[in-house]
């Protein structure tokens, strides 16, 4: 089979320690559990805070500084395009996520201001300072992280078209040229014959052999009293598993439905089922529970595309509490912070998966990044090629061949969004 154990994904133990919270820390290598040390855990945060002091922008690539003069927001019928522009005339365009929408103050009187005037050389100070003070002081999570990487986008397809480098060679490697996806679907809230056919025909689409299918089901819904559908997780994992066969990999994503025990009794039938991961089984920031369902099971567990916080993704990796990382371009604030957690993730010797922002043209960003991970799982999160803005893509067709998706290697983001469609974009001045 193609699915691996969680021990499949565990290094041998990294010495190191002092601990930082009043849990049973613990490792698992071949299936079983010992307490780290202080010594122990010492060490593996040393490792992790090694990591995250690399610099990740490649700043030596530009001899002269490259002084940002104008950052625009610019809309038409609800799309939102990012403008950077340097004193010397380079230009950056990024689309931005859909939720920009309802950002637009954060953008317009605490984001932009910050990069007007800055050398972009100096993009991974800026990523740091402006994160750490705004989130810490002022703003946090997804509010901060959109507009931050909406901007970050547009630094990177600016400087990659002085560089004539892609995005992923200013921030890393090309390590992996095309990029495996499996299909996320949703239909949480259908009824379980419903959802079946409707994830049928959604992967009929696409040239794949992996899916993910949601096993967890109240995020999405207004009704106050909502529950779920009882019985349905249990019944829908092995019907999936029997409906694709062994040769199929499969994943599950519980949106944080669960109680740490309840998790663990999904994850058992996951691990029954030879699930590959198990994604989000309790709530992103509950990470004594994360750990819990870690500990108790053998599937891989990961987390993260909720989280923008990096000290949170190091505790749980220096704990040994999160098999896969998983960071959001979007949510969590760019490339370059995304990046930070895969570096962390490989330093103890883990793996890291992205997940997908729908919309704008989330699906490119994702594969620009992911190509650039050093240490990926197999698949990365897809669910399609759905845009609103008409753009080409020289490099790349952007179409799934034989479970994969070719990485753009044009400059900056490498690619050419129509400008008859730029022309028709105000700015956005509330």
């Amino acid at each position: 089979m193609k699915t691996a154990t969680r021990r499949q994904f565990l290094t041998s133990a990294i010495v190191g320690g002092v601990a930082v919270a009043n849990l049973p820390l613990v490792s698992c290598t071949s299936g079983e559990k010992r307490a780290f040390s202080a010594e122990e855990l010492k060490a593996r945060y040393d490792k992790l805070d090694h990591a995250l002091q690399q610099p990740v922008f490649k700043k030596e690539l530009f001899p002269d500084p490259v002084i940002i003069e104008t950052v625009e927001l610019l809309e038409n019928n609800n799309i939102y395009i990012c403008r950077v522009r340097s004193k010397d005339g380079a230009e950056g365009i990024s689309v931005a996520h859909p939720t920009i929408s309802m950002l637009i103050p954060i953008f317009l009187r605490t984001t932009r201001s910050f990069f007007i005037g800055q050398d972009a050389r100096e993009l991974d100070l800026m990523m740091e300072k402006f994160f750490l003070y705004n989130s810490n002081f002022r703003l946090n999570g997804l509010a901060i992280g959109v507009p931050l990487a909406t901007i970050e986008f547009a630094i990177l397809d600016m400087m990659g078209k002085i560089a004539n480098k892609s995005a992923v060679q200013l921030i890393g490697e090309v390590h992996n040229p095309e990029v495996g996806v499996y299909v996320a679907t949703e239909y949480r809230d259908a009824p379980l014959e419903r959802h079946i056919e409707l994830v049928q025909r959604e992967v009929a689409q696409f040239d794949v052999d992996a899916l993910k299918i949601r096993v967890g089901y109240m995020i999405g819904t207004k009704d106050i009293h909502y529950a779920g559908i009882p019985g349905k997780a249990e019944k829908l994992i092995p019907m999936i598993r029997e409906l694709y066969g062994d040769k199929w990999t499969l994943y599950a994503d519980a949106n944080g439905y669960y109680d740490a025990d309840g998790a663990i009794r999904i994850g058992r039938i996951l691990e029954e089922y030879d699930y590959a991961f198990y994604e989000e089984p309790v709530m992103y920031y509950h990470f004594e529970d994360i750990k819990k369902v870690s500990d108790a099971l053998t599937i891989p567990v990961s987390n993260g595309e909720q989280d923008q916080n990096l000290y949170n993704f190091r505790w749980l990796l220096a704990n040994d509490g999160l098999d896969i990382v998983e960071p959001d371009t979007y949510y969590t604030g760019g490339f370059i912070r995304s990046m930070r957690v895969a570096l962390m993730a490989k330093a103890m010797g883990k793996t890291c998966v992205t997940h997908m922002s729908d919309g704008g043209l989330g699906f490119l960003y994702n594969t620009l990044f992911f190509s650039a991970v050093p240490n990926p799982t197999t698949h990365t999160e897809f669910k399609g090629f759905r845009t609103n803005v008409p753009y080409e893509c020289p490099t790349a067709p952007m179409k799934v061949v034989n479970g994969k998706v070719k990485a753009p290697t044009g400059p900056g983001l490498g690619v050419v969004i129509d400008p008859d469609f730029i022309e028709k974009l105000q700015e956005v001045r509330r």
